[in-house]
């Protein structure tokens, strides 16, 4: 099993290159940065890495064609491809806070999110490309300088319809903030999807953006959590039903509000939610316990194995460099093979 770090958006692309190294020395398999409104651009901020790195995949993580038209998204993508010898990679994704900053109506994604995958794949061909589609057109477009191995092109999905149609065309799927049953569902979907197109089941990856939050005491793990449990999709309906029982559900559903002051204050404090609801949140929707104790995460990410998984990318936090060093001593050597 594969074991990929996320990393902070607003890094400069020194400390992308710093830690990208660093994680290539400790044998993980990538390095991801999310595409966020008001960050760096992703790909130009992998370039140094890119062209520093001998070995781990790097790429972005999830640009819609409602932002970036696909012709467009592929001229970078390819850029950094080169630049890495073809180790590129994406995650494409229906819509974000990108294209909601822009204001631009987000309809028919799962039919976008195929063109724009599709468009992908002719590009990497290094032939020319003529593309007639439903939302997206390519005429003369020609990127024949692009002759590295072609990119890995994944699909950030969550819902059924998204997991049932990305299984039939995407190189990986990658879902997010998924708790080992909800990986489970979601892989049958998927198996079920490939069988009936007689795709092999094993031609795909599935990865899970995952927080980790693992620290030098459980203390100091647990509150660097929970100022993040607003950007947790587990947090949200209807995700929240595999964490929570239905009255502890409806009173987070009721305190949403709380959540994000909380998360924008950068305050540990959420009002009208029990004490014990935050840590049952904390325990189940992310990896947050002391390193003494970090053989419950490496067997918790043994059962997204189990249940499907071939990837998982941890999102870091506070300390990237001493979070990759963990998990470069104690995740990777546990999960090789």
């Amino acid at each position: 099993m594969k074991i990929d770090v996320i990393l902070e958006s607003n890094n400069s692309p020194e400390m992308v290159l710093k830690l990208g190294k660093l994680a290539e020395e400790v044998g993980l398999g990538g390095v991801w940065v999310s595409n966020m409104t008001d960050a760096r651009d992703p790909f130009l901020n992998f370039a140094q890495l890119a062209a520093n790195t001998d070995r781990i995949g790097i790429g972005p993580i999830a640009v819609s064609p409602f932002e970036l038209h696909p012709m467009k998204m592929a001229s970078s993508l390819l850029t950094l491809n080169e630049i890495t010898g073809g180790r590129a990679r994406i995650v494409v994704g229906a819509g974000g806070g990108t294209a909601t900053a822009m204001g631009v109506p987000q309809e028919r994604r799962v039919r976008a999110v195929r063109e724009c995958v599709e468009i992908l794949k002719l590009a990497a061909s290094g032939k020319p490309v003529q593309y007639q589609g439903e939302i997206y057109k390519v005429q003369w477009y020609n990127p024949s300088w692009a002759t590295s191995t072609a990119p890995k092109i994944y699909v950030g999905a969550g819902g059924p319809q998204m997991l049932r149609s990305s299984a039939r065309y995407a190189d990986g799927i990658m879902v997010s903030d998924f708790v080992v049953d909800h990986v489970r569902r979601s892989r049958a979907m998927i198996d079920a999807s490939m069988e009936e197109c007689g795709r092999d089941k094993t031609s795909i990856q599935m990865n899970n953006f995952w927080a980790w939050h693992i620290k030098e005491s459980r203390e100091e793990a647990e509150l660097e959590a929970r100022l993040w449990l607003a950007v947790r999709g587990t947090l949200y309906p209807p995700h929240i039903q595999n964490v929570l029982d239905e009255d502890e559900a409806e009173i987070v559903n009721a305190n949403i509000s709380s959540f994000i002051n909380a998360y924008n204050k950068k305050s540990y404090d959420v009002p009208g939610v029990p004490e014990e609801i935050i840590q049952k949140l904390v325990k189940a929707c992310t990896s947050a316990c002391a390193v003494s104790e970090i053989d419950q995460e490496i067997d918790r990410i043994r059962q997204f194995k189990a249940a499907g998984l071939t990837e998982i990318a941890l999102r870091i936090y506070d300390n990237p460099e001493e979070a990759i060093r963990i998990i470069g001593q104690h995740v990777v050597p546990a999960l090789q093979g």
